[in-house]
C-alpha cells in the first residue's frame, strides 16, 4: 500500500474563484508574502480544525500535507505544511520554497533524518523521504505542474538550483 492509500488522500477539483488565486500566489509578490507568512497561519488553521481545513485549500483548492520531521541541526521536531503531490500510489513533496531563493529548511532536514511521520485530516502516517530523480523527477514535476500551476511560474524564477523533489513512502 502507498502512502495515498495509507492516508486516503485526495486532491479535490478547485473552482473557479480557486483556480483565479492561483495567479495570485504563483506571482513574484504573492508569492513571497506567502513563502513568508502561509505556514504560520496555515499551522494555526491545520490545527485549529484538527488538520481538516488549510489556508491554501481553501484558497486555491490545493491539498496540505503537514510532514513532521527532525531538525537537521538542532534535532528538534519541525512540522511543515506542504502540498503533496500524488504520482502512482506515491506522495512527493516539491522544495520550490514559492520560487524564491534557497531550498527550504525541510528539505535538509529529510536529507539528514529520513524518517517523518505524513499528517493528513487528522491522520498521521509514519513515512520515510527518498530523493527522487532522473525519470521519476520528471513524472514528478509534470504531476507538480497538472495539479497546481504555480509550480509552472516557480520553476521559471528558480535558477540558482535544482528544484528537489522527495517521496515519501509508509514505514
Amino acid at each position: 500500500m502507498g502512502m495515498i492509500q495509507a492516508l486516503d488522500y485526495q486532491v479535490p477539483q478547485p473552482n473557479v474563484a480557486q483556480r483565479a488565486m492561483w495567479h495570485v500566489s504563483a506571482s513574484p509578490p504573492g508569492a513571497w508574502l506567502l513563502a513568508k507568512v502561509l505556514h504560520r497561519i496555515d499551522r494555526f488553521v491545520l490545527g485549529a480544525s484538527g488538520g481538516r481545513f488549510s489556508v491554501p485549500g481553501v484558497l486555491t483548492g490545493i491539498p496540505v500535507v503537514t510532514i513532521i520531521t527532525t531538525g537537521a541541526r538542532t534535532g528538534q521536531r519541525r512540522e511543515t505544511p506542504l502540498l503533496g503531490v500524488p504520482v502512482g500510489d506515491d506522495l512527493v513533496v516539491i522544495g520550490t520554497h514559492f520560487g524564491q531563493p534557497g531550498t527550504p529548511g525541510w528539505y535538509y532536514n529529510l536529507r539528514a533524518h529520513p524518517e517523518l511521520d505524513v499528517a493528513y485530516r487528522g491522520k498521521i502516517i509514519p513515512a520515510r523521504a527518498r530523493e527522487v530523480e532522473g525519470d521519476e523527477w520528471a513524472a514528478s514535476w509534470a504531476e507538480a505542474r497538472k495539479v497546481y500551476a504555480g509550480y509552472e511560474a516557480y520553476g521559471r524564477r528558480i535558477r540558482d538550483r535544482p528544484i528537489d523533489i522527495m517521496a515519501l513512502d509508509p514505514r
